[in-house]
């Protein structure tokens, strides 16, 4: 075993979808409400695979020993076991000593293609979202890069302006918002807006759609990233209109810490 991480409503890897569901159909997973536990390791032979438990307490509890920087011995039980599959869907950049490299097993060894981490080579979807996480990761740093009076594209009403001239970008500003608005009537799949814990009092928010990311404090301002503008993060300011969007998707999201 060489690492593992958690695939719930709360917790996923984005990289692998807008949301829970999205992210368990590349597992070839039904959605159930507890989640599961992905534990990536090799064989005997150095293959990859997956194990997925139900357990998902016992590998959050490694998880956050790992963090630590302590050792924990990660065993699932067998009853907890669901399935174990070829590869893995996540880039591993680490090795267990004493084994070939890393390899996917041959298909005759049971369990179809393998697994295979995401392209993210290339902007699209995955980079996207891998970007939001990094936002959301090191929100203080993206945070004081941004000249709260000239940076913002502020998207009110049906016109698309950045401090009173319209600007590059405020256009799909203007959809993402929309769009995340419209959850309010139409929610959307678990996990697709997710709310933590932020300091102050505040709540840390992240929603993703098709073709956009979301990063925002419920006390600040949000940064949106599109499929459609490789490598750009537009700050969204607060003005009259981010505070009652961002309490829409407050009230919307899966608490991701209890």
């Amino acid at each position: 075993m060489l690492t593992a991480v958690l695939l719930t409503p709360g917790q996923f890897p984005s990289v692998l979808g807008d949301d829970y569901p999205a992210a368990c159909a590349v597992l070839g997973l039904r959605p159930v409400a507890g989640g599961y536990g992905l534990v990536l390791g090799q064989d005997g032979l150095g293959a990859r695979w997956t194990v997925v438990t139900l357990d998902t307490a016992l590998v959050a509890v490694a998880v956050a020993t790992w963090d630590c920087g302590m050792e924990y011995d990660l065993s699932p039980g067998e009853r907890s076991i669901v399935a174990s599959l070829p590869g893995w869907p996540l880039a591993v950049a680490v090795a267990a000593p004493g084994l070939p490299a890393p390899h996917d097993p041959s298909e005759r060894d049971g369990g179809g293609p393998p697994l295979t981490p995401p392209d993210t080579s290339v902007w699209g979807p995955a980079q996207r979202r891998l970007g939001a996480d990094e936002i959301a990761l090191q929100w203080k740093s993206w945070r004081s890069q941004v000249d709260d009076e000239k940076d913002f594209a502020r998207a009110t009403g049906d016109d698309t302006r950045a401090e009173g001239v319209r600007a590059p970008g405020t256009s799909a500003v203007r959809r993402v918002l929309d769009e995340a608005r419209a959850y309010e009537e139409h929610p959307p799949p678990p996990g697709r807006v997710r709310s933590s814990f932020a300091e102050g009092g505040a709540r840390a928010l992240r929603a993703d759609g098709p073709g956009w990311s979301i990063v925002a404090r419920t006390d600040d301002i949000a940064f949106v990233l599109t499929d459609d503008e490789p490598g750009e993060v537009r700050p969204v300011g607060r003005g009259p209109e981010l505070p009652g969007l961002l309490a829409v998707l407050d009230a919307l999201a899966v608490r991701t810490d209890g």
